[in-house]
Formats: C-alpha cells, structure tokens, sequence
C-alpha cells in the first residue's frame, strides 16, 4: 500500500482547490493499493483556503495560518500520530513537494507569521511524523520522482519491501532463505555489507525464535535499501552477472556489453537497458541461478520508463 497527497491526482483539495496532475499515480494504480489523505484538509482547513507555513519561534517549529492568526500544531501533531498508528501494511509514500504539511524537504521556513522572504529550509509537519515513524520505507515526493534514478531506487524499495511485507505476514525460515537468496545480487548492489549480515542472519546459528529473526532482517532490509546504489556498485554485479555467460556469449556481445557499461557510468544509459541485455542471456542460456534474482526485474515491467528531468 502506498500512501499519497490527495492533491497528486486524486481530489481537488489544494489551498487553491485544484488538483496536482502526475501521471504516475495513473502508471502505479494497476500496481499497488492507494491510500489518498489531505492532512490539512483533515484537521478542518477547508478547500480553498487560505495558505499555511512553517514559522520558527524560540527553537520550535509551529504550523500558522497568517490570515487567521491561527496555529494548527497542535492539530496537526495529533492527526499525524493518529493517522500513522491506524497504517498497518504501508510500504511507501508519495508526498507533495513543498507542502507545509506534506513536503519531505526544500519546505519554506519562516521566523515570523508576516514575514514574506523564507529564511531556510525545512520538513513539512505531517511528512516530519511520516519519517520518523516510517523512515525506512520508500518514501518520496511527486517532484523528485521525476528522476530516472530516484525514481528506480523508490520503485526497487517499494516493491522489495511489499515482497517481504507478504512474507512477513506467514513467515517461515524456508521462505526466507528464499527472499534472501533470490535478492542476493539486488542486495549486493545496494549495500554489500548489510547483505553478508542478513544472510548471517538467515543462517540463524544463534538458533533465535523466528518472529526475532524477522524483525531484525526487516531492519537490515531497510537500512541496506536506505540509498540509491552507486553506478561502480551496478557494475561489480553486472560484470559478476555476466561472468555466467562468459563461455556462451559471443566477443562481439562481451564488447558491445563493456560498451554499454561504459555508457552507464557515464550516465548516458539507464540500468534498465544493462538488466533487458543480461535478461536476454537468461532467457537464450536458460540460467537457472540468475532466472530468479530480482535485481534485474525489481518491478512490474509496466512501470519501466526512462523519461528523466534530471531534477
């Protein structure tokens, strides 16, 4: 499940009652379950309205309308804590940029209710709960997922998480020793070393209960997917990947691949190009190791798309 700004698609609830256009909640519906909310609209802001913002005063933030003189902390603290503790399958996030209640960051902060020049930066209040109950899931707003890569790294999240959620819900160590194995080189690109500790965990040789070995593996997951992968980390598992093929493919195809490797570093390719070559050896050479690593399809097909603002 996916929770997102109402305003992104779904409703007319801007402070200036209109709806956001993003055309990726139209790509995603098919995908995952939406769970659309206006926080300022739940707290009794109507629609229109007039705007909020972030004011700083004596080291602590508060949540202001300057027409009304009004402070709505308060309310938005308490709709956040309880609308959070209410998600019980939540994988993810889409959040409105810049929003006083939504924005993840780049949110105007002001030090005075009048005041018309921002004097920094901040995190909207609804989205500053969302992090620090939520922080490890994949978590995202409309504007930054624009970009090819962040958008790629959110997408590998979002459903690495969804997968393991749907273990999670009838665990048994036989299904994690599978998620582990068939994520083995996803993970190996994201974080190498959280890799070689979730599969000492798997292991279990301190015989822990399960429900233990669980928790602490959804808490390296998350930590090893905190970030997107480095393009030199992409290359040691690909270059690892095509080494199943080195006696089967041909000179002419091992260069053209070292080409397009090139191409990738420099940012000129997506990965997506690199994982549609290696997924046609494994379909040509029928390779039964790699058949089921995620990494090079970490997300429906559907949702491939190599648009990029370089936002």
């Amino acid at each position: 499940m996916v929770v997102v700004s109402k305003c992104l698609e779904f409703e007319a609830c801007r402070y200036n009652g209109q709806k956001i256009s993003f055309d990726w909640v139209d790509r995603l519906r098919d995908q995952v379950t939406f769970l659309p909310v206006c926080p300022e609209v739940e707290i009794g802001l109507g629609i229109p309205r007039d705007p909020i913002k972030i004011v700083k005063r004596k080291d602590a933030l508060h949540l202001v309308q300057p027409s009304t003189e009004r402070d709505v902390s308060d309310d938005m603290h308490a709709f956040a804590e309880r609308f959070l503790q209410s998600l019980s399958e939540v994988d993810g996030f889409i959040l409105k940029s810049r929003s006083p209640s939504c924005g993840i960051k780049d949110v105007k902060l002001y030090t005075g209710k009048r005041e018309e020049m921002a004097s920094g930066k901040t995190t909207g209040m609804f989205a500053a709960h969302v992090l620090k109950r939520f922080g490890g899931l994949a978590i995202e707003d409309e504007g930054r997922l624009t970009n090819l890569r962040l958008r790629e790294h959110w997408l590998t999240k979002l459903f690495a998480l969804a997968r393991f959620r749907h273990l999670a819900a009838r665990p048994s160590a036989v299904a994690l020793v599978r998620f582990q194995a068939e994520n083995k080189l996803l993970l190996m690109a994201y974080h190498q070393t959280r890799m070689r500790q979730m599969g000492h965990l798997v292991a279990n040789h301190d015989h822990l209960p399960l429900a233990q070995v669980v928790a602490d593996y959804r808490a390296l997951l998350q930590e090893a997917l905190a970030k997107p992968p480095r393009a030199t980390s992409h290359v040691n598992v690909l270059m690892h990947a095509m080494g199943y093929f080195k006696d089967k493919i041909s000179s002419a195809e091992k260069r053209h691949f070292l080409r397009e490797l090139d191409r990738f570093v420099a940012g000129r390719l997506p990965f997506s190009a690199l994982s549609g070559i290696l997924n046609s050896w494994i379909e040509r050479f029928d390779e039964s190791y790699l058949r089921p690593q995620t990494y090079f399809s970490p997300y429906p097909e559907a949702l491939v798309d190599l648009k990029d603002t370089g936002r």
